[in-house]
């Protein structure tokens, strides 16, 4: 007879394994422990490098302080915790303060002090007078100290008052405080006022040159290169004001509280770009076309445009979606009518910008990609006055990227083709039909690059390692945790613990707006290449994550919303860039 074979666990095997699970929760255990309690830089606590000041934007308000009695006075206001707020930015740390002044300086007696404490103790001598009237000295700079013989003359006068009106010490030490402190915060106020006018001149400031925004050196200046900067006159609309913010868009009308996503404002490093001016842009495109043509992210910044124009209709119902229809994401056509401007705003879906159809392989009739074609839809685009196109997102799916009997050219179904080669094929098709079709004279066109998705948690996580004592062996436990936790938007991919940009973020090398850029260049019809990849890749605080939907229609905490943004949010801030573009006629290349 046989002998029936047994399961046993191999001696060996049962060491591995033993040793990869214990391995695994001591190091979850430290790890999470250190992430809590050590590390300044924690993805999870979202403890970044952003410092700022709630009252003022680009962070340049002083940071106020308290003095507790007036023998500490020159420890409570040291020049330390007078320094301004700085912002850190993608690349380093900038201070605001672009004077070269360090800040506050606070000088007092060296015997001030000891002053004090003899006062408490009952002592009446007179050299205390002449002690007490070496009060405290504010000055802006070093080159601004008091002359000794003021000080002596402050001080006869100040004796000659006390002898004169019968005032006692105590009146004395009385008055040298309020004019000390009174002094402090007439400076302080003096400065603020100065860092106000400088930083909120942006459309006064001079910078507008000729339409086009200029460096101080006088380059052209990259709107691209800068950092997010927390500013409490954002955001320009809230869910509440504008009626065209779809379910999967409105994040606090589906429970996300925490609004200070909503507030930090693209600061370009060299130059500023002007605020949004809501009827300076109805003004541009008062009885004109703007008409948005993509994907389900183009149709993020049409609705960040509808709610941004909103801000200057007094009556909402002279703006209407011209076919009574109600934005969905089940329905890809809209057009609403500004009549007050007797202009449209419009989008149109499509995913490829080329034409999804249907062709027969073998037996059966598949999906494929006519990457020869432009989209069927096209005709719509046509005698727009502003063109804002986009193709991405979709070219990331998994039948996109396989290519397996997807891609048709005429009659031919490629067996295999790769999706780089398959994109820029389906860009020359929508260049030749741009090429053919658009008047430059009376049409501007863009074309958005791609946006970042911030699906899986290990990557993020790196950034928080990369800033420990524990560097190597961390760095190693990551490349373990990348392989297994994490994934796309079906598969436990999530955002939502971010709660503020990233203090920094790896350059983003998108093929795709390699070969966008490319086929533009190579184009007869200027068009602006709207660069929005790079700064929207720290904005994994930006994203719907688990509140793309409301709570009662939420399949699951798992699947998460880390492609499309949040409105208010990131789109604004594209909107933004275009309106800039629009009023400096630059930026194509």
């Amino acid at each position: 007879m046989q002998r029936q074979k047994s399961f046993s666990l191999k001696p060996t095997r049962f060491l591995v394994f033993w040793f990869t699970i214990s391995s695994s929760v001591i190091f979850l255990t430290v790890f999470t422990f250190w992430l809590v309690k050590s590390s300044p830089y924690s993805y999870i606590l979202q403890e970044t490098n952003f410092e700022y000041n709630k009252t003022t934007f680009l962070g340049t308000g002083s940071q106020p302080f308290t003095v507790q009695n007036f023998a500490e006075f020159s420890r409570n206001l040291s020049a330390t915790s007078l320094n301004t707020s700085v912002i850190a930015n993608g690349y380093g740390v900038v201070p605001e303060n672009t004077s070269g002044s360090g800040g506050i300086s606070v000088v007092t007696s060296d015997n001030e002090s000891e002053m004090l404490n003899a006062e408490e103790d009952g002592e009446t001598a007179d050299t205390n007078l002449t002690e007490v009237q070496e009060s405290v000295a504010v000055v802006e700079s070093p080159s601004e100290k008091i002359e000794s013989k003021a000080r002596e003359e402050k001080k006869s006068r100040s004796i000659a008052m006390v002898k004169d009106e019968g005032h006692s010490r105590e009146d004395v030490v009385g008055k040298i405080r309020t004019n000390s402190l009174v002094k402090v915060e007439a400076l302080s106020n003096r400065m603020n006022a100065e860092r106000k006018n400088k930083v909120f001149s942006v459309d006064n400031s001079g910078n507008l040159e000729n339409g086009r925004i200029k460096q101080k050196s006088g380059k052209e200046c990259d709107v691209t290169n800068g950092s997010w900067v927390y500013d409490e006159g954002y955001p320009l609309y809230t869910n509440s004001s504008c009626p065209f913010i779809d379910e999967g868009f409105d994040c606090a009308g589906n429970g996300k509280l925490d609004g200070d996503y909503t507030k930090w404002r693209w600061q370009p490093q060299d130059c500023d770009i002007p605020r949004f001016n809501v009827t300076k842009m109805l003004e541009l495109i008062r009885g004109k076309r703007l008409v948005f043509v993509g994907d389900s992210i183009n149709r993020n910044q049409w609705e960040s445009m509808l709610c941004m124009l909103m801000g200057a209709i007094k009556d909402p119902k002279r703006v209407y979606e011209t076919h009574g229809r109600r934005i969905t994401k089940e329905k890809g056509n809209y057009s609403f009518k500004f009549v007050d401007y007797k202009c449209t705003v419009e989008y149109y879906v499509s995913h490829f910008l080329v034409h999804e159809g249907k062709a027969r392989i073998g037996q059966r009739r598949v999906q494929t990609l006519r990457i020869d074609s432009i989209d069927h839809g096209s005709s719509r685009w046509r005698g727009a006055d502003i063109l804002i196109f986009n193709t991405a997102h979709w070219w990331s799916h998994f039948k996109t990227k396989a290519g397996i009997n997807y891609y048709q050219e005429g009659n031919l179904v490629h067996p295999q083709l790769d999706v780089h080669v398959a994109f820029r094929r389906a860009m020359g098709t929508w260049a030749s039909w741009v090429n053919k079709h658009i008047n430059p004279r009376k049409t501007r066109v863009f074309f958005r690059s791609s946006a970042p998705s911030h699906f899986r948690s290990a990557e993020l996580i790196y950034q928080s390692v990369r800033a420990s004592t524990l560097h190597i062996y961390l760095l190693l436990m990551v490349c373990v945790l990348l392989l297994y936790s994490g994934g796309q938007w079906n598969s436990g991919g999530h955002c939502k613990e971010a709660v503020k940009p990233l203090s920094y973020t790896s350059r983003i090398d998108s093929q795709k707006n390699t070969i966008t850029e490319e086929i533009i260049k190579q184009m007869k019809i200027p068009v602006t290449f709207l660069d929005i990849t790079s700064l929207s890749g720290y904005r994994v605080d930006g994203h719907p994550s688990i509140y793309g939907k409301k709570p009662s229609t939420r399949y699951s905490s798992r699947i998460q919303d880390c492609s499309h943004w949040c409105l208010p949010g990131v789109p604004d801030t594209w909107n933004e860039l275009l309106y800039f573009h629009l009023q400096s006629k630059v930026g194509t290349i």
